[in-house]
């Protein structure tokens, strides 16, 4: 008994210091206190509040802009107010975005919003993948997002559920609407950020971390 208590410690031991590594892993994008490397481009804003990222008006974007970013894993910790709510996490933007459409139709947009099409929905990269579960919790709770970028795989997993699986070159469902992003590939590495969509949707982030992939 007294072994077998030993062992359950040491196990628990180094479940524990693993965890506690890989915490230590996540970089901070969001400081909590200020839009410190932080750019808004198009409509609206991003205000901080109680320590939370919250969207105002749109449909513009916040990009983050000390680097482009690749081969790693972006944690957005995000809930919305209301169930028609609608925001988004970029990735892989080419350049330097001026205005929120170029990042639509050249980067990907990972969809936040319970809408009911399974190519519309929180954790696709929206209008091109179809949703391999629907995990996110209502309105007013709080969700953890997980988008990996490995090279030419997009992974995206919605509280602990894999919603996203995408190569590049895989197919996608054509083009239907002139909003919807335009076909093609994107780069290895490109500028992120968060959207806000208009005066009706009202998302909070209380979290934007960044953990680099072990090579």
């Amino acid at each position: 008994m007294i072994l077998r208590t030993v062992a359950a410690m040491a196990f628990a031991c180094t479940v524990y210091s693993a965890c506690a590594e890989a915490k230590a892993n996540w970089r901070p994008l969001f400081n909590g206190r200020d839009l410190s490397g932080w750019q808004q481009a198009g409509p609206g804003d991003f205000v901080v509040e109680d320590g939370m990222l919250k969207t105002v008006g749109g449909m513009g974007l916040l990009w983050y802009t000390p680097a482009k970013i690749g081969d790693a894993t972006i944690r957005v910790v995000y809930k919305m107010s209301h169930p028609q709510d609608d925001s988004g996490v970029f990735i892989r933007i080419p350049s330097k975005p001026s205005e929120p459409w170029m990042p639509v139709h050249r980067g990907y947009e990972v969809e936040i919003g319970n809408w009911p099409d399974d190519y519309g929905c929180s954790g696709v990269l929206y209008s091109l993948t179809r949703a391999l579960a629907r995990p996110e919790k209502p309105a007013g709770e709080w969700n953890t997002m997980e988008v990996t970028l490995d090279g030419l795989h997009t992974m995206v997993v919605l509280n602990g559920v894999k919603v996203t699986d995408y190569r590049e070159g895989d197919p996608v469902p054509p083009q239907a609407h002139d909003y919807e992003p335009k076909r093609g590939r994107r780069p290895l590495r490109g500028y992120i950020g968060l959207q806000n969509h208009g005066q009706d949707s009202v998302v909070f982030f209380r979290e934007v971390s960044l953990s680099p992939l072990g090579k």
